[in-house]
């Protein structure tokens, strides 16, 4: 196996330098291809600073979003760099050598596998199972609400099994923060969709792989760390922003992938607004709490 890891960078040089510095030595990882997704905060300079002595570092014409970016760096890693396997990662994740040898093992024992990731530790969601169902028009709805995923968990999650009965599970899709793909099966199946800029790209991989005879395959016994950029410092016009470009990926992933119709579109809708006023109900709740916090 040749293994490349692919880290997408836009406006955040810092974060990349920081988990290159950490994984850079790593004997398991042949390469790493850093892409710099069209920054306009001069973070291109600050990673070229890192190329060589196992790093490359390519610059994309514009910002296309996730998936174009990930994509135009897998491409790289395979065709330019010879890599059989590539470990795509975010910036703000972090794991260990340990870990990466695990997913690799994985790919060798099972050749049915195009998709491997660990357990997710997340410090806002804390520790994830991080795999779930490819779900139908009702089960991506409710995946969605804030509320409703709550309510019908047990319906759109896997069940955690019991301490020690397996050391890894066949999962339909994983989140896309750290995942291993089987480069090959990864450019045979399309990718990632570049329709989309940023969420529900997980959904059209598993989906991909799936249509390609392709298995996803989640480590229970290896985590990895996310930072996730959340907090309670976000603005609500941002938490809605954010809001509104999930319901435009899942609109794009409904229309494509589940082929729905105008009718099942226009209830989509309805039931992204009632999201909106769920937004709109917390930030008040969080608000009044805040404001009263500080006044005493």
């Amino acid at each position: 196996m040749k293994i490349n890891c692919v880290i997408l960078n836009y406006n955040d040089a810092q974060t990349v330098e920081e988990l290159v510095s950490r994984i850079r030595d790593y004997a398991c990882i042949d390469r790493i291809v850093l892409v710099d997704n069209a920054s306009t905060d001069g973070s291109l300079h600050r990673l070229q600073a890192l190329g060589g002595d196992r790093v490359d570092v390519i610059c994309a014409e514009k910002n296309g979003g996730y998936g174009a970016g990930n994509n135009l760096g897998i491409r790289y890693a395979v065709e330019k760099n010879g890599a059989t396997h590539v470990l795509i990662a975010n910036p703000d994740v972090a794991f260990d050598e340990g870990c990466v040898r695990e997913l690799a093992r994985v790919f060798c024992r099972h050749p049915e596998v195009g998709v491997a990731a660990a357990s997710m530790e997340d410090p806002v969601f804390g520790e994830s199972l991080n795999g779930w169902r490819l779900y139908g028009f009702m089960g991506l709805l409710l995946s969605m609400g804030p509320v409703s995923r709550r309510v019908f968990r047990s319906f759109l999650s896997y069940k955690r099994p019991k301490a020690g009965e397996k050391r890894a599970v066949y999962v339909d899709v994983v989140h896309g923060s750290m995942l291993m793909v089987d480069g090959k099966a990864f450019l045979e199946c399309g990718g990632y969709d570049e329709g989309i800029f940023l969420y529900q790209e997980e959904m059209v991989l598993g989906s991909r792989m799936r249509e390609l005879g392709r298995r996803t395959a989640l480590l229970l016994g290896e985590t990895y760390r996310h930072g996730h950029c959340v907090s309670v410092g976000k603005t609500y016009r941002q938490e809605l922003e954010r809001q509104r470009l999930r319901e435009e990926s899942t609109l794009y992933y409904m229309k494509n992938y589940l082929c729905i119709r105008s009718f099942r579109e226009r209830i989509a809708r309805l039931w992204f607004w009632g999201i909106r006023m769920e937004v709109r109900v917390f930030r008040t709740i969080f608000g009044g709490i805040k404001r009263h916090g500080s006044s005493r």
